[in-house]
């Protein structure tokens, strides 16, 4: 799809580098509240979006079913009173087209727009020690130079296409769940395959079932997942929120995933088997994320875990009619939420309709894609559509998709070679003036998006006015408080079962040739704040910080 490139500057059309204070990559949640933050402090500032409109993650993510699984009212921003106060969310649950919408009202709200170039997708980054800029260029030859360059690409913006020999010789057509038509896909008498069952397959295969004339799943991982309960958002619980949304807001900052809701302080070992059981049917009931939160030692106690796992892995059995794909479909390879846990709109369900077939690829590997299917090790799928709901070059592809190189000609390919490594998510040592909102080393994906957007645009824009108020030059993360980092945050996430989800893309284990290293910090979103609120008040401490010449 060819994005057209607006807001062509003088400067652009003149084929100079246009010099701004600060370049922000991405348009979504993060870049468009990095913008409004920087425009406050009275900086030249420009966002650099490859999309042909604002929205980030839901400007592409369009496939069937493609919706939040945090609730609507607090999917959002906090920053502006008279913003949560005005929106009206429909759904508990809100669709990709419903968080679009709010996100281009924010845009026009804020009058963000004039100061985003669309149709600009950046391919280079190179820090010139000479100027002390970044100096940036896009696919279509724009130049830009920067004091500061702000990446808010994204967590899962790098769609992770398999490599499966044959894929150029279908001759129907394939499709990813990341990089999905505008225009949609009608699947009505079709046959369609969709290989993977991560949160977008589970969220797009009961709806291309109901299109579909035969749907054929290839499944590598069973997943655990609990029922969304999706419904409208009610007038009475919408208004109860909006007089309360002081008290929540405050909630989700102090918590540890940034979702508003207490995780109870009791073991699920310190319960009788009756009362456990009746915890997890009313969490069960009630659906959604919160399943998470019915014990304190879920993730920190494999017996535990095994009592969540077990109630689940009993529900997919009472649900699925046939025995032997209820089977397939129980994970036995890792424990509840050591992967990312979906929430779904009858995805068991679906396995009972006539026209799904659930294919087990571990049991009967893909060989090939050929003309017209897939062929297994045991079986060939005649096919009209492909869908890969194969996810993400998680975390670090976003980045690495971009050529980006420190003083000295340093890639950051390089640097991450062996995995990525950062102080606080927030910088990476060698690349002055350089920030990452939700980088690998922050909690980002293991919570609410928007709150650890708002929390580390927050923490960056008062980081650069710190630098303005000291005439500093230059912030730079040292190495050693990158090593020290990367040391607490290895020990916060061995306090945990998360690193026994071997196939688990935290771990970077959905891309062949990938370094396995558990990219987000899982030491809690509240105590992550506090650290970072102590770095700064240290006058950045572990940071190098030079002064203007």
């Amino acid at each position: 799809m060819a994005i057209p490139r607006e807001n062509i500057s003088q400067s652009e059309a003149d084929g100079q580098a246009r010099v701004l204070d600060a370049v922000v990559v991405g348009a979504g949640f993060a870049g468009m509240y990095m913008l409004h933050r920087l425009r406050s402090l009275g900086l030249s500032v420009s966002v650099l979006e490859a999309g042909g409109g604002v929205g980030g993650t839901w400007y592409w993510n369009r496939y069937p079913g493609a919706r939040c699984d945090s609730e609507s009212y607090y999917y959002s921003y906090s920053f502006s009173e008279e913003l949560q106060q005005e929106w009206q969310w429909t759904e508990r649950y809100p669709e990709q087209p419903e968080i679009l919408r709010y996100l281009n009202h924010v845009a026009d709200r804020f009058d963000l727009r004039r100061d985003i170039r669309f149709g600009r997708r950046v391919t280079e980054a190179v820090f010139d020690d000479d100027t002390g800029r970044w100096q940036l260029r896009t696919d279509g030859g724009e130049r830009y130079a920067a004091r500061f360059f702000i990446t808010a690409v994204g967590c899962l913006s790098s769609a992770n296409i398999p490599r499966i020999p044959g894929l150029d010789t279908f001759e129907g057509e394939w499709f990813h769940t990341g990089r999905w038509p505008h225009e949609g896909v009608d699947f009505t008498g079709r046959r369609v395959g969709v290989v993977g069952t991560g949160s977008t397959g589970i969220q797009t295969i009961p709806v291309i079932a109901e299109q579909a004339e035969h749907l054929t799943v290839f499944q590598r991982t069973a997943n655990y997942s609990i029922p969304a309960r999706n419904g409208p958002m009610e007038p009475a619980f919408q208004r109860e929120v909006k007089a309360n949304y002081d008290a929540i807001r405050r909630k989700q900052r102090d918590s540890t995933n940034g979702h508003p809701f207490d995780v109870s302080p009791r073991s699920a070992l310190s319960v009788s088997e009756e009362e456990r059981r009746a915890v997890y049917e009313a969490a069960w009931k009630r659906g959604g994320l919160q399943f998470r939160a019915t014990f304190a030692d879920l993730l920190t106690s494999k017996e535990a875990n095994d009592t969540a796992s077990e109630f689940i892995r009993a529900k997919i059995r009472e649900t699925v009619r046939d025995p032997a794909t209820a089977e397939k479909l129980v994970p036995r390879d890792h424990p509840f939420a050591t992967k990312r846990p979906p929430i779904d709109t009858d995805y068991f369900e679906t396995y009972n309709r006539d026209n799904v077939t659930l294919v087990d690829v571990r049991e009967s590997p893909i060989v090939e894609i050929t003309r017209d299917g897939v062929r297994t090790s045991s079986a060939s799928y005649p096919l009209d559509c492909i869908v890969f709901a194969t996810g993400f070059d998680a975390l670090t592809g976003p980045l690495l998709d971009i050529d980006i190189r420190g003083p000295g000609g340093r890639t950051l390919r390089d640097k991450w070679s062996e995995g990525p490594r950062t102080y606080l998510g927030l910088q990476v040592a060698g690349f002055p003036n350089m920030f990452t909102i939700t980088g690998p080393g922050s909690p980002s994906v293991l919570t609410n998006m928007p709150t650890s957007i708002e929390q580390h645009v927050d923490w960056i824009a008062d980081c650069i006015e710190y630098m303005r108020g000291h005439e500093l030059e230059r912030i730079e993360a040292t190495e050693e408080a990158e090593d020290a980092w990367g040391e607490h945050a290895d020990e916060a996430v061995h306090r945990t079962l998360l690193p026994m989800a071997a196939t688990s893309w935290y771990l970077g284990a959905n891309v062949p040739g990938k370094p396995r290293v558990f990219m987000p910090y899982a030491g809690g979103f509240a105590t992550y704040t506090r650290k970072c609120d102590e770095v700064a008040a240290a006058g950045y401490e572990g940071f190098l910080r030079t002064p203007a010449r």
